[in-house]
């Protein structure tokens, strides 16, 4: 395991058991009032700290992709072991039950241009586990980051939570060994809350899928492993302007953890408003009242129906299963297909499973502005049919936009066109990795644009004006702020 050393040099530490934190994981969710109120400040100082540049992460990450040996081979279904075609619904199951289920589903919804459609769609009960483990590190809060393999990761290894894990995984139903460190999260009195919270994953791709958005902090020494490296905020931050590197699941733990500061940038004297100046852009009131922003969401979920059903993959009109697809006749959307993999690190060395694999690189586009001196975002109430409340706080633009390629304007994504025109300055504009374990080669552009004074303030019913701020308030909560807004919101503290 890395620590970084304050010349930039890296530091082994010596191989002790963990000491034990104070509070009991298993009796508080969040931390004592008066240490909220700090832990903005904390944030705010790792954030500014930088024992090491980016470059050398991205050595160490180089060097993992070298020296742990990984072979991800595309196969067609029939090679697929342990997984296979339920007879009578055609659904794509694993002989133990377990893990999940690629089915079909039919939505209906007064959202949107498409009142009613049926797809494949991921089925999975289990609640994983994202957690990182962070610790005090010369004053300075630290996170314990893994360089970890998923099989649809475009280039293998990428910077994950220390745990990343499904029960399944870490009950061990497929026989290996145990996820390193996932006692920290299961094990009461291991370390202590600073963040826990429910969060939906896509809700395109995913049913009512959710996993446990989780940080411990630890008071001592926690057992070395060369694949996990010790990194303040700031490093992680800097990681985001390089494409692909900090996965989706770092993404939306770390989110949740800037959001659980409840004066992150509420004030413009605030020490995190000061390093998140540009983020933020504070020094003068909000458009809209906190209530009155909670009330458009609440409203939003109200005005419209989504009835969803599961139904036989084989019942999916316009998809056709062949020998090595699932997948459309015209190649939109996505496809389900197999994959064997070979990977030396992983708790298992070899296995075999379906994964879902987008048409093109995906968009996810933040538009903001500045209102009476203050950053606002333009955001969207977004309707998905694996949406667990309906609707969900989304980016201005969500879409691939090689779906709406021949598509009349009434049809397209309301600003999609405007976020890749001209007229628009780019304040952020990098190709993040969406999550390995069940999607191949998922891709999607992260892009924040700014407009001028010009851009109406009153914007249609299913947008809204509201700060930084605001939006972290939101993410505070289960299943208000979809994960690409979460992922999104992570990367404005980039800027």
């Amino acid at each position: 395991m890395i620590q970084p050393g304050a010349n930039g040099s890296r530091i082994r530490l010596p191989r002790t058991e963990a000491g034990m934190a104070g509070a009991n994981a298993g009796s508080a969710l969040r931390a004592a009032p008066s240490e909220e109120s700090e832990l903005g400040r904390r944030l705010a100082a790792s954030a500014e700290c930088r024992p090491r540049p980016a470059g050398d992460v991205l050595e160490w990450l180089d060097e993992r992709r070298r020296r742990v040996p990984v072979e991800v081979t595309r196969i067609p279904f029939a090679r697929m072991t342990g997984w296979s075609f339920a007879p009578g619904s055609g659904d794509l199951v694993h002989e133990s039950g377990r893990f999940f289920t690629v089915g079909g589903i039919h939505a209906r919804t007064d959202y949107g241009a498409t009142p009613e459609w049926r797809q494949p769609i991921i089925y999975q009960q289990d609640v994983a586990i994202v957690g990182i483990l962070a610790r005090e590190i010369d004053g300075v809060l630290h996170f314990l980051m893994q360089a970890k393999i998923e099989p649809g990761n475009v280039n293998t290894v990428q910077l994950s939570p220390t745990v990343q894990s499904t029960s399944s995984n870490y009950l061990r139903a497929h026989r290996g060994a145990r996820s390193r460190f996932v006692e920290y999260f299961t094990e009461p009195g291991r370390a202590r809350v600073l963040v826990d919270v429910l969060q939906s994953e896509q809700g395109a791709w995913f049913w009512a899928k959710r996993n446990r958005n989780v940080v411990m902090e630890v008071a001592g020494e926690v057992e070395p492993h060369e694949d996990f490296a010790w990194m303040t905020l700031g490093q992680i931050l800097d990681l985001l302007h390089h494409p692909n590197v900090v996965n989706m699941d770092s993404r939306t733990v770390l989110a949740c953890l800037l959001a659980a500061a409840p004066s992150m940038g509420a004030r413009p004297d605030d020490g995190a408003a000061a390093t998140f100046a540009e983020a933020y852009a504070s020094g003068g009131d909000a458009l809209l009242s906190p209530a009155q922003v909670r009330s458009w969401l609440t409203e939003r979920k109200s005005a419209y129906t989504l009835t969803t059903r599961a139904v036989p993959l084989d019942s999916v009109d316009g998809w056709e299963r062949g020998a090595e697809a699932v997948s459309r006749p015209d190649g939109r959307f996505f496809s389900i297909l197999g994959v064997e993999v070979h990977a030396g690190n992983r708790e298992v060395s070899h296995w075999c499973q379906p994964l879902l694999e987008p048409s093109g690189i995906g968009l996810a586009a933040l538009v903001v502005r500045r209102i009476n001196g203050v950053r606002h975002l333009l955001a969207r109430a977004d309707l998905r049919p694996g949406c667990r409340d309906t609707v969900e706080l989304g980016p201005t633009v969500q879409c691939t936009p090689e779906n709406y390629a021949e598509a009349p304007g009434d049809r397209r994504p309301r600003y999609l066109d405007l976020v890749l025109s001209r007229a628009v300055q780019v304040k952020y504009d990098v190709v993040q990795s969406e999550e390995g374990g069940r999607f191949r080669h998922a891709l999607t552009r992260h892009l924040v644009v700014e407009v001028g004074g010009g851009f109406p303030l009153q914007p249609p019913p299913d947008f809204c004006w509201l700060t930084v701020p605001q939006a972290m308030a939101l993410a505070r909560q289960s299943y208000q702020v979809n994960i690409e807004a979460r992922s999104l919101l992570l990367c404005l503290h980039a800027m």
